[in-house]
């Protein structure tokens, strides 16, 4: 794939999981962390935007890791790792590269992970001193649809596939 106006193709969108795939809340019951909800839409984007750009998850809940894993990993088909929110970036420089790297966050920590590689984005319900710092914020909120419209925002911007290009090609595999 050729560049869009002589830019750097990314190779790696890294998806922090809650609140960008989830509504970022935890249900728990005396039993402890028991649900997550995750959007609608997300996954089929991402399946598209995959053909395209290695895409990775991370998450630090522990607790929650098992429910994370289950969707993430054995109903998507997607990579998956526990990341510390303060390790992050070393993280992502250490095993991806920063350069050619897009990262998707919603917490605190995130603008450090933001400074530091090539695209930053947030969805519409991440915190506003986080949403400053991204380089693309979604209309959508977290586990509403947000990584889907980040996913046709990355086709658009870096691929020149737009929302009808891509209707066309997955028309055409079918």
């Amino acid at each position: 794939m050729k560049p869009v106006n002589n830019q750097i193709i990314p190779t790696n969108f890294i998806l922090d999981l809650d609140g960008v795939m989830t509504d970022g809340k935890f249900h728990y019951s005396k039993l402890g962390k028991i649900y997550k909800v995750f959007g609608s839409d997300d996954n089929d984007a991402l399946k598209i935007l995959s053909k395209f750009i290695k895409i990775q998850f991370i998450s630090a809940d522990k607790k929650g890791f098992k429910i994370s894993r289950r969707r993430i990993v054995n109903d998507m088909n997607f990579p998956l790792e526990l990341v510390g929110v303060s390790e992050r970036a070393k993280w992502i420089s250490k095993k991806y590269g920063v350069e050619k790297s897009i990262y998707m966050g919603d917490g605190i920590f995130d603008p450090i992970v933001f400074k530091k590689v090539f695209y930053s984005i947030a969805p519409a319900n991440a915190l506003s001193e986080v949403r400053n710092q991204a380089k693309f914020v979604t209309k959508s909120k977290g586990g509403e649809r947000a990584v889907a419209e980040a996913s046709l925002h990355i086709l658009e911007k870096f691929f020149s596939l737009d929302y009808e290009n891509v209707l066309a090609q997955i028309e055409q595999g079918s």
